[in-house]
């Protein structure tokens, strides 16, 4: 297909309320939306970089520079045969792979409808249902968060994820656990901790979680190599994690025994594949993560999730989770079962409203050859 025109979109969209973890408090969601325009058909994918600095180097400004001054002429007006394409020219870049994963996520949607089947299938996916968890920002006590899970539990989500921090973390976990000493459970440090910590995070041990995920620094491998040797809980793997070959190094290095795979950090949806199939030839669980997409980005997630390997819930909660109004028609809804649809249209499978698109943009620039 030839590269007709290319959109950009900054948007911006309030959460229903401020979502905090180690680095930060967010307070409204500001994204980049990219539309690619070829053979009549148009491909949406989201650019998950925050607006500032924080869990990624990328921002939106910095991902808006390097998809109009790198990325979008690479495309423009060319012949792009396949994903495959895509995915090569980005990879020219050192780095920037939330940019990156953006425009290829584009493509993704463009080629499945142009062969006129849903992503998750393009893609390999094997369900029509994924089961999703609820991650739950650093609330101002124990009260205040045990009364979350209780709601979130109540609507039906199947595994609940609580961000920790130092002096939010050993003795907040036993409070959720003597409240709910049953339900699946797992801790969220955001590389909030160091090796020096290994003490305070191995008497999470005795709280059966399902895992801890990324206690120490956003790119280590050695060093929770180290920690998890001491630990009995299974360390999970998110930011450290940005290609196939950094997934390869952990499982050889014994840094953790989960992947939490989420295509804007790794560059795409074909690299994050690449690691599910790694970790699903070798018996390692992946699951899906989360970064307050738009439904725009959550539906990509969702296709990727129905991949055999995603055998844990991920962070992939209904549109209501974040927003009062999403941007796609219909939004996703939490299922009785504690699962999302699988989309079956064409791409992927959702209805973009342009007229919420418009509303929630502040910066717009479009690109032809």
């Amino acid at each position: 297909m030839i590269v007709e025109r290319v959109e950009l979109r900054v948007i911006q969209m309030p959460l229903k309320e401020p979502f905090e973890t180690s680095f930060g408090r967010e307070h409204q969601r500001e994204a980049i939306l990219v539309t690619v325009y070829a053979d009549g058909l148009e491909g949406w994918g989201e650019v998950v970089a925050s607006r500032d600095f924080g869990y990624s180097y990328e921002t939106t400004e910095t991902a808006w520079y390097v998809l109009r001054t790198f990325l979008i002429p690479a495309v423009l007006g060319r012949e792009i045969p396949d994903v495959e394409t895509v995915a090569r020219i980005g990879e020219r870049l050192r780095g920037h792979p939330m940019a990156r994963a953006g425009l290829e996520a584009a493509f993704w949607d463009l080629f499945a409808r142009q062969a006129g089947l849903p992503l998750a299938r393009y893609l390999g996916g094997v369900r029509d249902r994924i089961p999703v968890g609820v991650s739950i920002g650093l609330q101002p006590g124990d009260a205040e968060l045990l009364e979350k899970i209780r709601g979130y539990l109540e609507e039906g989500y199947r595994r609940i994820k609580v961000k920790i921090k130092p002096g939010r973390d050993v003795e907040m976990i036993a409070a959720i656990r003597r409240a709910f000493p049953e339900i699946p459970l797992m801790a969220d440090a955001n590389s909030a901790y160091t090796l020096e910590d290994a003490d305070r995070l191995a008497a999470l041990d005795e709280f059966g979680l399902m895992m801890i995920e990324q206690p120490l620094h956003w790119d280590d491998l050695y060093e929770h190599a180290l920690l998890q040797a001491r630990l009995r809980t299974p360390l999970c793997l998110d930011e450290s994690i940005h290609s196939v070959r950094h997934a390869r190094a952990a499982l050889e290095l014994g840094s953790c025994r989960i992947i939490n795979i989420k295509p804007g950090r790794v560059g795409g949806l074909l690299e994050a594949r690449r690691i599910h199939d790694l970790c699903h030839a070798r018996g390692v669980p992946v699951w899906c993560g989360g970064m307050l997409e738009t439904g725009i980005g959550r539906a990509a997630n969702v296709a990727l999730a129905s991949l055999p390997g995603f055998t844990l819930p991920g962070d992939l909660s209904a549109s209501d989770r974040y927003y009062h109004e999403d941007l796609i028609d219909p939004p996703f809804v939490l299922q009785p079962d504690g699962t999302l649809a699988v989309p079956t249209g064409p791409g992927l499978g959702v209805a973009v409203d342009r007229r919420r698109v418009d509303r929630a943009t502040i910066r717009m620039e479009a690109f032809r050859p």
